[in-house]
């Protein structure tokens, strides 16, 4: 007999190209079978008028709470935002990821992988009040020590974090980019690539990007916008896409923007991948979490389908796992009920433009490992 099944829902799963109203079933923290009727089990739960997704993944997260300023709690924020797995970007570093392991990681009920940062103490200084970027110091930067790290906690890590512009990596401009080129490489991991306002240039910082690196904050308002004024796509950023990097969007507090995004949508530039960039100063808007930011993408013209596609396995693939992002059979048991809920949403981007949509994402249901676990 089945541990759980989820009945009658719409079950999106765009790694298999489903979308039909079935059952999944779960058993042995695994995904046992979606199909027509999959008949009894311990626990039956009731998902008829509602959507059944791949567990959400949200790419681009800072959840090192207590062990940094701008980390919010892992297990109250994914309850919040209906994921199963968060991946931490880069809030701690080659000094402090020990500490995220064991206080925060190992504790949580929900899935943490971390991002390392290239610079050795994380982003340790990110508040309201108080704001010094961690690559602005050539002192914390040591790629032998951050290599070293990044093999000693192998398991765990799934790529390399650097951010640069003028409010994070300063007078070094791209050096720390370069630095955090060198460890990704000589670790075998990807590199998430930060970047707000100039210096550098975007075209500058997108050619240290290579097949498999993910350009986060994708649809940032200008500058360093990946949009011309006229609206069409900068030629940087097409290359950029035709050789392989990911687009992720990194909502955050200061990087998304409606214009940009309705003109990249409008020349069908989709993001690859949608994640919120949540962490003490956006969690209480405009970020708000990865439905939010799910929602804003939806009502700005990017198909159903390819939300969830962004929000699953294509976030998996990003950080190239393959146990997750898709309802797969002998896959890890997660999934998200969602719903459509209908009505009028004020929605706000960075820059304070707002629009209005009838519908927004909301989380009716949590498996997590085979089991109910939030709803």
């Amino acid at each position: 007999m089945l541990d759980l099944i989820l009945r009658g829902g719409r079950v999106i799963d765009p790694a298999q190209k489903i979308d039909a109203v079935l059952d999944v079933g779960f058993a042995g923290g695994k995904v046992a079978a979606v199909g027509a009727d999959l008949g009894e089990a311990k626990d039956i739960r009731d998902v008829s008028g509602k959507m059944v997704v791949p567990g959400l993944i949200d790419l681009h997260t800072h959840v090192y709470w207590g062990g940094t300023s701008l980390g919010v709690d892992p297990d109250e924020y994914a309850r919040w935002s209906g994921c199963t797995t968060l991946i931490d970007a880069g809030s701690a570093g080659p000094g402090n990821i020990h500490g995220f392991r064991r206080h925060v990681i190992e504790k949580a009920e929900c899935r943490v992988l971390p991002f390392l940062n290239v610079s050795f103490a994380g982003i340790f200084a990110f508040h309201f009040d108080v704001m010094v970027g961690e690559s602005q110091d050539l002192r914390l930067l040591n790629p032998r020590v951050a290599l070293k790290v990044a093999k000693e906690q192998a398991d765990l890590v799934v790529g390399i974090k650097v951010r640069v512009g003028a409010g994070t990596s300063g007078a070094l401009g791209l050096m720390p980019m370069e630095m955090a080129r060198e460890v990704a490489d000589a670790a075998g991991l990807p590199l998430m690539g930060h970047l707000d306002a100039p210096p550098p240039s975007r075209p500058d910082m997108l050619r240290l990007l290579r097949r498999g690196d993910i350009l986060t904050h994708c649809f940032r308002p200008w500058p360093n916008s990946p949009a011309r004024p006229d609206g069409s796509i900068e030629g940087d950023v097409a290359a950029a896409r035709a050789r392989g990097v990911i687009f992720d969007i990194g909502h955050g507090g200061g990087s998304f923007g409606f214009k940009t995004a309705l003109e990249m949508v409008k020349h069908d530039f989709l993001p690859d991948v949608i994640s919120s960039d949540v962490h003490l100063t956006s969690i209480g808007g405009p970020a708000y979490n990865l439905l939010v930011t799910m929602t804003k993408l939806l009502h700005v013209g990017m198909p159903l389908t390819e939300v969830i596609r962004a929000s699953t396995i294509n976030a998996a693939s990003a950080i190239r796992k393959t146990d997750r992002g898709t309802l797969q059979a002998g896959l890890l048991g997660d999934a998200t009920v969602l719903e459509l809920e209908q009505g009028s949403f004020a929605l706000k981007d960075v820059m304070g433009e707002t629009i209005v949509a009838d519908s927004q994402f909301a989380c009716r249901g949590i498996v997590l490992g085979g089991k109910w676990w939030h709803g």
